[in-house]
C-alpha cells in the first residue's frame, strides 16, 4: 500500500497525496515563485526540509526552541468580537476587553487597532473617537500598539469618492483620463494617512500598521510610499509597518514611479527595497495562494519569494499568515495545522524575521 500524507488545498479541502505528489508539487511551487520573481529556487537540502514540516505526523506543530519571532497583525482583536463573514468567532464583548484578552491571553508580542472598516478614508472622520479609543488601550496595555489601517485606493473613486472611476475609464479606452484619476485620488490617499498618521502620534502611537498595500494597484502603492515617507519625518519614533495585498504589484496606472522606480509589475525582492527608501520599518510580503493547487505547492512558493526577499532586505521582514496568504489556505478561520506549519518553514526556511 502506498504511504499518503493528510493535506490540503488551497481552499482548504483535505486531501491525501503520496510522497511523490507533495514532493511534485513542492518543486513545482518553488519553481514557479523562481521563474515569477526571477530570483533563486530552493536547494534540495531546504526542498527535503520543507518535506518533512509537510509531513510532521502532529496535527500542530511549531519552531525549535530558539527560533521563536516577533508577532505583528493587521486587527488581531477584530477577530474576537467580529463575527465569522469577516473571519471572526463573535464573543460578545466590548473592543476594550477584546484588546486586553489579546494580549493576557493569547500572549501576542504587539497589538494592532483599528476601526471596524479597517479602511483609511472612513477613518478621517472618527479620528477624534479613534485618539481617544487608542489613548485608552495604550494605557492599559503593556506590549506595543499599533493602529492599522488600509489605504485602499479604490473607496476614493465613485461613486463612494469624489473621483473618477479608473477602472470604468480604462475599459472605454480613456487611458490618459484614467491615469490622471488615480493620480488625484493617490493624492487625497495620502494626505488623509499623513493627517491620521499626525493625529494618532500625538496621542502617543506606538506604531502605524499600512495593511494591504497596493490593492487597488500601482498607484494605491504610491501613496503609501509618499504617505511613509512624509509620517517619519513628522513622527521619527513611530514605527511603521508596510503589509502588502499581494506579491505582484497590479499596473493599474502602469506608468507611476517612485524615486524612479516603476512600481507596476514589481516583486517581494523589489517592493522591500523601495518600502526600505521610503522609510518604513518592517516590510509586511504577502504572497497570493493559488486555491486549485496544493498546500504544499503553495507553501513552497511562499517561502521561495521570502527567502529571496529576506536577503536583500535591511528592515525586518514580516510575512503575512493568514487568509489566502504566504501558503495557508482561502478559508475564514485557517486551519491550525496549515498555520503551524507555514509559520515554521518561513522561520525555518524562508528565515523569516517576524510573522
Amino acid at each position: 500500500m502506498i504511504e499518503k500524507f493528510l493535506t490540503r488545498m488551497g481552499d482548504g479541502e483535505r486531501v491525501s497525496l503520496t510522497v511523490a505528489e507533495i514532493r511534485e508539487d513542492l518543486e513545482a511551487g518553488n519553481q514557479d515563485a523562481a521563474d515569477r520573481g526571477r530570483i533563486p529556487a530552493m536547494s534540495a537540502d531546504e526542498i527535503d526540509q520543507l518535506f518533512a514540516i509537510v509531513t510532521d505526523p502532529n496535527r500542530i506543530t511549531g519552531v525549535k526552541p530558539g527560533n521563536e519571532v516577533i508577532t505583528t497583525d493587521d486587527g488581531g482583536p477584530n477577530m474576537i468580537v467580529c463575527d465569522k463573514p469577516d473571519g471572526g468567532v463573535g464573543l460578545p464583548m466590548g473592543y476594550h476587553n477584546a484588546v486586553l484578552a489579546f494580549e493576557r491571553l493569547c500572549c501576542a508580542d504587539t497589538i494592532g487597532v483599528g476601526h471596524y472598516d479597517y479602511s483609511c478614508k472612513p477613518v478621517k472622520a472618527l479620528i477624534n473617537y479613534e485618539k481617544q479609543r487608542y489613548y485608552m488601550y495604550s494605557q492599559a496595555t503593556t506590549v506595543p500598539l499599533l493602529y492599522g489601517t488600509q489605504p485602499n485606493l479604490g473607496v476614493y473613486f465613485k461613486p463612494d469618492g469624489p473621483f473618477p472611476n479608473a477602472t470604468e475609464l480604462i475599459p472605454e479606452g480613456k487611458i490618459e483620463e484614467g491615469q490622471r484619476a488615480q493620480e488625484e485620488a493617490a493624492e487625497a490617499l495620502t494626505e488623509d494617512l499623513i493627517y491620521i498618521a499626525k493625529e494618532l502620534y500625538d496621542v502617543g502611537c506606538d506604531g502605524f500598521n499600512f495593511d494591504t498595500c497596493a490593492s487597488a494597484g500601482d498607484a494605491d502603492f504610491y501613496a503609501s510610499l509618499k504617505a511613509v515617507e512624509a509620517i517619519k519625518k513628522i513622527a521619527p519614533d513611530m514605527a511603521i509597518e508596510m503589509g502588502m495585498a499581494s506579491e505582484f504589484i497590479l499596473g493599474m496606472h502602469s506608468e507611476i514611479k517612485y524615486q524612479g522606480k516603476r512600481l507596476a509589475g514589481m516583486y517581494p525582492t523589489e517592493q522591500v527595497k523601495v518600502v526600505e527608501a521610503a522609510g518604513a520599518d518592517i516590510f509586511g510580503m504577502a504572497v497570493n495562494v493559488n486555491t486549485s493547487e496544493s498546500f504544499p505547492w503553495n507553501l513552497a512558493r511562499a517561502v521561495t519569494f521570502l527567502k529571496a526577499t529576506v536577503e536583500v532586505a535591511n528592515i525586518p521582514v514580516h510575512p503575512n499568515v493568514g487568509m489566502g496568504v504566504c501558503g495557508v489556505p482561502m478559508l475564514e478561520v485557517p486551519p491550525i495545522d496549515c498555520v503551524t506549519r507555514a509559520s515554521k518553514a518561513l522561520v525555518e526556511i524562508g528565515k523569516a524575521d517576524g510573522l
